[in-house]
């Protein structure tokens, strides 16, 4: 369903910002920037300290977008502050290495045009599928998504895929660590990232519509994910949220405590 019109029967349509964390992306960001729905209203890319012209092409792709500094390393620190910075209604979360088609983003406000607080994104929904990932992610996939629907009585199709969308009013929900303190790492800093938001959401009891997703393979560059390492600290996520431990608490952005 697209989104309302800028006017209709007296209604303001909802503003959408478009979170993108990017680091050393500059020969990804044409393609991503190129493919971005031009009625979006706001474009945020959060920079994780690139030493190539990623800021620079960004600005020349989509002019007016917002850069936004990270303090910390990793990408659930660069959401959390790109999360801070946006002052649309609706929060778009998309890759800048070009495995995800912006085109696809209103897909995701359709749904919470429809009523859904969190669209979450997935490849194995009917009509989504990727170029990406592997035999042995899948496995892995699977197998966390099953234990998270059983220890949250979830029905997600594919937990750990990033491209999602969500109601602003969801960001607390969401409690992340403080994006401002450069001083040390936080749980959730890293790939965790969406487990954390996804099992936080589900705690919360909104309503969470999944959407498919084609995933192509990243264009340019390496991707920092590794399966094992990541995997685990999926798992420690999800231990944490269920049950109160395996993972070190993160200190929310609402809170002054310099617990990590």
């Amino acid at each position: 369903m697209p989104r309302q019109p800028a006017s209709s029967g007296g209604k303001r349509r909802p503003r959408v910002s478009v979170v993108i964390p990017a680091m050393n992306e500059a020969r990804n960001l044409p393609h991503v920037l190129g493919h971005m729905p031009k009625d979006i209203d706001e474009v945020i890319l959060v920079d994780g300290n690139s030493v190539d012209d990623t800021v620079e092409v960004a600005r020349k792709c989509w002019p007016g977008i917002v850069v936004v500094n990270q303090a910390r390393k990793g990408k659930g620190n660069a959401l959390a502050a790109g999360f801070a910075a946006c002052t649309g209604d609706y929060i778009v979360m998309i890759d800048a290495d070009g495995s995800m088609d912006p085109r696809e983003i209103a897909r995701f406000t359709g749904a919470l045009d429809a009523g859904a607080d969190y669209a979450k994104g997935s490849r194995f929904a009917k009509g989504g599928g990727s170029d990406d990932i592997t035999a042995l992610r899948k496995v892995g996939n699977w197998g966390l998504n099953f234990m998270t629907n059983v220890l949250f009585r979830t029905h997600f199709s594919d937990l750990c895929y990033g491209y999602n969308a969500f109601r602003k009013d969801c960001v607390p929900i969401f409690g992340l660590p403080d994006h401002t303190d450069a001083t040390a790492p936080r749980w959730g800093d890293g790939f965790e990232i969406e487990t954390l938001i996804n099992t936080r959401v589900a705690k919360a009891g909104v309503r969470i519509d999944e959407v498919a997703s084609f995933e192509f393979r990243r264009m340019y560059g390496e991707s920092n994910l590794q399966t094992f390492r990541d995997g685990f600290r999926v798992v420690r996520t999800i231990m944490r949220e269920r049950f109160g431990f395996g993972a070190p608490a993160e200190t929310p952005a609402h809170q002054t405590s310099t617990a990590a």
